[in-house]
């Protein structure tokens, strides 16, 4: 099995990767975000997409999180490493500090888009627990060897972009007690998790939003900056984290869809089937697959 890494904003590579290969990877949900770069670090085998492809062209909201998490299933990946830059709700995260967060609030108007069920197959997976407790704890492990300001736990409000929030949104995200936003991570991890796939966010904070006063607006430039004063420790907390990852070592999450599928066997579709066999296959009866 191997490590998959989504680069954020940005973070367009992987230095130190050998062994680099780009490859295209076709999915029956349309095109990923740009092809995987795979490779390795160390005795991993690492699977790396820019989340808004190279050149960054992609909106958040364009983003195919179906396409870009069926990639790295398809590419045999079992863990996921996602790389965000986010705002800070809370004075004491500053930018440049780091938020591992473990639950997300959803603020956008794309759930359909956030799923691979329907099309004649219904599933419920638990998500109550949205981020893999053992990736995180990875990851806090290595941010905090890496030297970095570490915040374990919180929440992410996924809102939908393009535009950054107005002073009202900010208002009412901190009043709800909320501690980062961003415009991506929501949907990843909830298709991470149909598929059965570890995952979890190094949030990078880049800005206080809007909500603090006194505080420059937030611009491309200051988040871009702030990101570019931490790209050397996010990089040595992913070559960190990736070598002290098992893939091949086993979690719950790797079992999400057991006993979620509704629908019977036999009344889902063969072209429906076909198209989520290298999720759902394994769960259906192998006279169900002729």
């Amino acid at each position: 099995m191997k490590i998959g890494v989504i680069g954020g904003s940005g973070l367009y590579e992987i230095p130190g990767l050998e062994r680099k290969r780009w490859v295209t990877v076709a999915t029956p949900f349309g095109k990923p975000s740009d092809q995987f770069m795979t490779g390795r670090l160390g005795d991993r085998e690492v699977v790396f997409l820019p989340r808004h492809g190279r050149g960054h062209t992609i909106l958040p909201s364009e983003l195919n999180h179906r396409a870009n998490i069926y990639g790295f299933k398809k590419l045999g990946v079992s863990q996921i490493i996602s790389v965000s830059a986010v705002g800070s709700l809370k004075e004491e995260y500053k930018p440049t500090d780091i938020v591992l967060v473990n639950q997300f609030f959803d603020r956008t108007k794309r759930s359909k888009d956030f799923t691979f069920f329907g099309d004649g197959v219904v599933g419920h997976v638990s998500f109550a627990e949205p981020i893999c407790g053992k990736l995180r704890a990875v990851l806090a492990t290595c941010a905090r060897r890496a030297g970095a300001t570490v915040h374990d736990g919180g929440t992410y409000v996924n809102m939908e972009g393009p535009a950054f929030s107005t002073l009202a949104e900010s208002l009412f995200h901190r009043a709800m007690g909320w501690d980062v936003i961003g415009m991506t991570n929501f949907g990843e991890a909830r298709c991470a998790r149909e598929a059965e796939i570890c995952y979890a966010t190094l949030a990078m904070v880049t800005d206080y939003d809007c909500w603090r006063e006194a505080e420059e607006v937030v611009t491309v430039e200051m988040v871009l900056g702030n990101l570019k004063k931490n790209a050397r420790t996010a990089h040595e907390i992913i070559r960190s984290a990736v070598n002290a990852i098992n893939p091949a070592s086993d979690c719950a999450c790797h079992h999400a869809l057991a006993n979620s599928i509704m629908t019977l066997p036999g009344a889902i579709r063969p072209a429906t089937r076909r198209k989520l066999d290298l999720l759902i296959g394994k769960y259906l009866p192998k006279r169900a697959n002729r």
